[in-house]
């Protein structure tokens, strides 16, 4: 077992010496403004189109490096950078938002969903804390409000299925709780609080499902058992990822005993389903009844719910004491650490066969930039902190 200050300076050399130095050497798109996130192993463009998701999450995770790490004028600007991208061309002229545009900022594409502006809401609203300029915390709230309404207003998304099978999905809440969290920290602002309780009430009532022992993904419009493949599939590392959020919401009410009993449930179900106990890891996709799952890649292991995982273990421990969630970071960023890190060129490879074998080499595509490793790096390094200080 590694000492908890070997942990910190892992997470934090890791953070500030290889992960976001790699993406603010390679992504920055000084010509035509944003980022270019679909980069090679070594860090060369391979495909000059721009995700909003993506330029809203590092945007925000350069907004908080500088309010919670350092006032780095470097982060500061770079943020600007990708306030005045998300400014200037991600948005429709109905409100809402892309989801890819090209090099230029002409829009390529755009998705049924709004998840673009839950990701544009916390940069801003990162942005504001780090700047204190108003117009930014009225983008945040305006980007929220967005989200909230379109999932909330009954036909204003079209429906993924007919009437004949209605289904709600676990994303909209979770994304809800954290994008919520976020806002409430960085505006100063407690009236975000209501939706978090609902989202948190909306998941325990929906999702958590007693009887499989499981957080199920997708279900009927009332919380019904959906005995189909979309019904079935778990995603284990999306779960693990709401763990954390109920866990973080517990801290930040002094450590509230049941939120921690529910978050540290959602974490115990989810690894036990989605830890590969043959070759270490977290797995993609699991069926709740332990049949085959329709999805050609639900054995690889990606890299986000190793990330996420980290963090919910960490948390877990933080809040609890409980042996065993240290147990289980260790096991999870052993496999993690070696097989995902990329030591010639830095940063991450993003997609790994079961075994551990790389996949691909990509480091960056439309889904994967600099957003869920400098993440868990981040809180991680935070979390020990606070472990070892609540050790003392």
């Amino acid at each position: 077992m590694k000492d908890i200050k070997d942990y910190i300076e892992i997470y934090k050399k890791g953070l500030l010496e290889n992960i976001i130095p790699f993406w603010i050497k390679n992504c920055v798109d000084g010509e035509d403004g944003g980022f270019t996130f679909c980069l090679d192993r070594d860090g060369t463009v391979i495909d000059t189109d721009k995700g909003v998701w993506q330029t809203g999450r590092f945007t925000w995770m350069l907004g908080t490096l500088y309010n919670e790490v350092e006032q780095n004028p470097e982060w500061l600007r770079l943020a600007k950078h990708g306030v005045d991208f998300l400014d200037k061309y991600c948005y429709d002229t109905d409100g809402e938002m892309f989801f890819i545009v090209n090099k230029k900022g002409e829009p390529v594409r755009k998705r049924r969903y709004v998840y673009s502006e839950s990701f544009a809401a916390i940069a801003y609203a990162a942005y504001y804390k780090a700047t204190g300029d108003e117009v930014y915390a009225d983008k945040a709230r305006k980007a929220f409000d967005t989200y909230f309404l379109y999932n909330n207003t009954p036909d204003l998304i079209a429906p993924k299925f007919t009437e004949h099978r209605q289904t709600r999905g676990m994303g909209t809440p979770m994304i809800g709780i954290v994008t919520a969290q976020e806002l409430r920290k960085n505006l100063k602002d407690e009236s975000y609080t209501v939706y978090i309780d609902n989202w948190i009430a909306e998941i325990k009532k929906y999702f958590i499902n007693d009887e499989f022992k499981a957080v199920m993904e997708t279900v009927g419009l009332e919380g019904e058992f959906l005995d189909h493949f979309d019904g079935r599939m778990l995603n284990p590392g999306h779960a693990i990822e709401g763990a954390w959020f109920v866990l973080q919401e517990a801290k930040y009410r002094d450590n509230d005993p049941e939120l921690i009993k529910m978050g540290t449930k959602m974490l115990d179900w989810m690894w036990e389903i989605g830890w590969d106990k043959e070759y270490g890891g977290i797995l993609y996709f699991r069926d709740v009844k332990g049949l085959p799952v329709q999805e050609y890649w639900q054995d690889m292991k990606f890299w986000w719910p190793q990330n996420e995982t980290i963090i919910a273990t960490l948390m877990a421990y933080e809040l609890t004491g409980d042996e065993k969630y240290m147990k289980m970071h260790e096991q999870i960023h052993d496999w993690t650490f070696k097989h995902f890190p990329d030591e010639k060129y830095g940063e991450w490879y993003g997609y790994l066969h079961r075994d551990g074998r790389i996949s691909t080499t990509l480091k960056g595509n439309i889904w994967k930039g600099p957003f869920h490793i400098p993440r868990m790096y981040l809180m991680a390094w935070q979390s020990l902190e606070l472990i070892q200080k609540n050790s003392l």
